[in-house]
């Protein structure tokens, strides 16, 4: 019998006149796991997740939860997730402790007072209980909603962009949170735009482009798989070191400052060593690095925006 709590087959959505956001996508998440959708902006993933969330119907295809067709079944099914939507405010005028409540009250829920302290601990908002929503930072207020999500103690959690426009730290906090969560048995769907953060927490990927499913896997398979390269990174040379490089014959790509050097193979490490270090330019530190998700993200989205197939 199968763990997938997820089982999404040949999803259309198309939008008049003729918008094909989803175009044909497969994939199936499984229990306890964490499952990353990323893509560039107009990619479909949105429109997937609000067809798995139940908020938008599929031009055709076939979507269950928990074994369920979402549409057909949305009340079961409903009562078994949970939802932090991107652009998610808590309710201002009132404490994290009359939030979780609150929303505790419109599951049918009757939460005591020891049950609503202990899921306020869980996301590191005890000292802030008391204090009125809209006075709590970004992070905090993240945490919040995270706590609202996992009032109906969800199987499954829809977690549509957690950290955008956090600090670092906030960042890092809720990384460990939706960490904590997994472990808990909860199945989880995180769409991102930081691919450090796929990285970190998701056990499965699948990169959609254009409405189409162009890569999907854990994220170590697929930096195997696609991966292939290894860079030296010059740190601080900025695009005068790139062109001082580029005056020698060597090929570097430019980014906030550092510039990379792209080794095909392992065995030119050495030499293409000699050769940077023999270059006099204003060098802070020199390193390897392995390529990473989002290189191999760059990669295969900016090799169809080279095709010019990419959507606008």
């Amino acid at each position: 019998m199968s763990d997938a709590i997820v089982e999404v087959n040949d999803l259309v959505k198309r939008y008049p006149p003729d918008i094909k956001a989803v175009d044909g996508i497969s994939f199936s998440i499984q229990k306890g796991r964490v499952f990353s959708l990323l893509g560039p902006n107009g990619a479909g993933k949105t429109t997937t997740v609000e067809i798995l969330e139940g908020l938008r119907c599929p031009t055709s295809g076939r979507v269950r939860v928990f074994g369920m067709d979402v549409i057909k079944d949305y009340s079961p099914i409903r009562k078994r997730v949970g939802v932090l939507p991107q652009n998610f405010e808590p309710f201002d005028l009132l404490s994290p402790y009359e939030a979780v409540r609150y929303w505790g009250d419109e599951f049918g829920l009757s939460l005591g007072k020891k049950e609503i302290n202990e899921m306020l601990e869980m996301v590191g908002l005890s000292e802030r209980r008391t204090s009125m929503s809209k006075k709590l930072s970004g992070g905090e207020k993240r945490k919040l909603g995270i706590a609202l999500s996992m009032v109906n103690n969800p199987e499954l959690l829809f977690l549509d962009e957690p950290t955008t426009g956090l600090d670092p730290k906030a960042r890092r906090d809720l990384w460990g949170l939706i960490e904590k969560t997994r472990k808990r048995g909860t199945t989880v769907v995180l769409t991102t735009h930081y691919l450090d953060e796929a990285e970190k927490l998701a056990d499965h990927v699948a990169i959609m482009h254009r409405g189409k499913i162009i890569a999907t896997g854990p994220p170590e398979e697929l930096v195997k798989r696609y991966g292939k390269k290894t860079a030296i990174v010059l740190v601080g040379v900025g695009k005068e070191g790139l062109r001082e490089l580029s005056r020698r014959g060597i090929d570097g790509t430019e980014r906030n400052g550092d510039v990379m050097v792209t080794v095909n193979d392992p065995s030119e490490l050495r030499v293409m060593f000699a050769k940077l270090s023999s270059i006099e330019i204003n060098l802070k530190e020199m390193y390897t690095r392995r390529e990473t998700l989002e290189d191999v993200f760059l990669s295969l989205i900016g090799a169809r925006m080279e095709e010019g197939v990419l959507q606008a």
